[in-house]
């Protein structure tokens, strides 16, 4: 049914390489349980491929619920962007008059939820093929986090330091996250479990307003979007990571900052109980992995740094740790754009190298 499809997309000259095809690597919380494509949903999610061939385009039906969809890719080592209908079939160009020999595309999903990707597969020059990937590494991250981790307005380079300008969804990029680019400088996959808006607990953060959804609805999910879809577990045995890093304490501070108001209020206790209630489910998943828990460089108020840690110190467990930047919650008034994170990215990958020093959790 899937290359059936795709034929019928296809232009002359052009061979149709299904969603499933062996060769394919994908990387990231996609559902490829279905029978009409992968769909992508989370940012950093991506799918790689090896080939010869002159041209390559490739099927995506967009499911979408604000801003401009945008996907991304990178051919040849060159990034480039395109985007989506706001609603059902695009076939993206994304090479084409490209030189004899091998190629590697990988054709990644830019943003968070906003919109779901649903990749039917790619159209190949007629006579080019698909070539074997490479082993993926034994390397694994997994970030919770919200809309920095997803690499949000992270393009708006002009605006280091400060407020967001106005935009439609162009800027974000979750090739430039600090998540994605801590991942890459280690030699990890990653898959960035990030939303913007969210905080940790339901009926906080901006997450699906007014009827907020936190990290601790949609973190056992492979399809969450209230908008969009029926919610869909995720099968944790799929994707054991090494490293857990957990980032929240901004969001969380909407519509009520209580954590500075009254730090030993009920409302700041029961957060850090819910905080601390999160990582007993986290290590009861992955029991052998190392937990990170953090805030980011983007302006908040340091109580919620301090209840992160105190968490973390009660907790008194050898394999979760408290990390802070050098210019922790003071480092921008808007989202963190890329120069910012990768800086971010060399503080966290240098300590995550620190701990692998001590712990040695990766061969």
């Amino acid at each position: 049914m899937d290359r059936e499809y795709l034929r019928r997309c296809a232009r002359a000259g052009e061979r149709p390489v299904s969603w499933r095809e062996p060769e394919l690597e994908y990387c990231g919380r996609i559902d490829r349980d279905r029978e009409d494509g992968a769909l992508m949903v989370y940012p950093a999610s991506f799918v790689r491929i090896r080939f010869t061939g002159s041209s390559i385009r490739a099927v995506i039906t967009n499911i979408r619920s604000y801003w401009t969809s945008c996907m991304g890719w990178l051919l040849d080592g060159q990034q480039y962007r395109g985007d989506l209908a706001d609603q059902g079939q695009t076939v993206l160009n994304l090479g084409e008059n490209l030189g004899e020999g091998e190629h590697e595309l990988c054709l990644f999903k830019r943003m968070d939820s906003c919109h779901m990707a649903l990749f039917h597969g790619f159209l190949l020059a007629e006579d080019g093929q698909v070539l074997t990937m490479g082993a993926p590494s034994q390397r694994r991250i997994e970030v919770y986090g919200d809309s920095v981790s997803a690499g949000e307005v992270s393009e708006a380079v002009d605006y280091c330091g400060q407020p967001d300008p106005e935009h439609n969804g162009e800027y974000s990029n979750s090739y430039y996250s600090y998540a994605w680019m801590t991942a890459r400088k280690l030699g990890a996959q990653l898959h960035d479990i990030a939303q913007g808006g969210i905080a940790l607990r339901n009926g906080e953060g901006y997450f699906n307003e007014p009827d907020a959804r936190g990290m601790e609805w949609i973190y056992d999910k492979i399809q969450y979007h209230p908008d969009l879809c029926r919610p869909k577990a995720w099968d944790f045995s799929r994707y054991t990571p090494q490293v857990v890093i957990l980032a929240f304490g901004q969001n969380d501070s909407h519509p009520t900052d209580y954590m500075a108001r009254d730090y030993d209020g009920e409302a700041s206790r029961q957060w850090r109980a819910a905080y601390s209630g999160f990582l007993d489910r986290l290590r009861e998943i992955y029991p052998h992995a190392h937990i990170i828990c953090k805030t980011t460089i983007l302006e908040h108020d340091i109580s919620w740094d301090r209840a992160i840690r105190q968490v973390v110190e009660e907790k008194g467990d050898r394999q979760i740790h408290y990390f802070a930047y050098s210019n922790n919650s003071t480092g921008t008034k808007g989202h963190i754009r890329r120069p910012e994170a990768e800086r971010m990215a060399e503080e966290l990958s240098a300590y995550i190298e620190r701990l692998n020093e001590e712990y040695r959790f990766w061969v």
